[in-house]
């Protein structure tokens, strides 16, 4: 994680307990650092693992689960349901982008582009402030492409053999 980016989040979710009156716990502290090392999407149970194992810091999956949906209030966490699963995503300095997904095998991937960013940044909405975007793009990926092709190939062959 960036000092830079470590430094605001921290400062972000002090702001937020101390005007709530919450307890400045050290689980929180731990999975914020554990959600801003990680790379890239994460389910709760890998968020769980990390911790763990990394950190030497087990937390039980329901303060896991407290403390990613008080991050989401705080825009700090964004929350994507992909095909079934349920994976989180650091998003404090990376609020907009698109992900491509494979309906087949279920591989998510980032895609940067400067073209839908600024296509968003230019839309003019209604009585409607936008703080950010995800998009996300379906498809198969080149690999079970390959797949899908080679079966299909296999098949014509065992239907001209025959």
């Amino acid at each position: 994680m960036k000092d830079s980016v470590k430094d605001a989040v921290e400062r972000v979710l002090d702001s937020y307990l101390e005007m709530n009156n919450h307890r400045k716990t050290p689980e929180r502290y731990a999975i914020l650092r554990a959600v801003y090392d990680a790379n890239g999407h994460f389910t709760l149970d890998e968020l769980g693992e990390k911790l763990a194992k990394d950190y030497k810091f087990p937390v039980s999956r329901a303060t896991l689960y407290n403390t990613l949906n008080l991050f989401m209030e705080l825009r700090l966490v964004i929350r994507h349901r992909f095909q079934g699963t349920t994976k989180y995503e650091a998003c404090y300095d990376n609020n907009s982008h698109c992900h491509q997904m494979c309906t087949v095998c279920g591989k998510v991937t980032e895609v940067r582009s400067p073209e839908i960013s600024q296509a968003i940044d230019q839309l003019h909405l209604r009585r409607f402030r936008k703080d950010g975007f995800t998009l996300y793009i379906y498809g198969i990926c080149s690999t079970c492409q390959a797949k899908l092709t080679r079966q299909k190939n296999t098949k014509k062959q065992t239907k001209q053999n025959k």
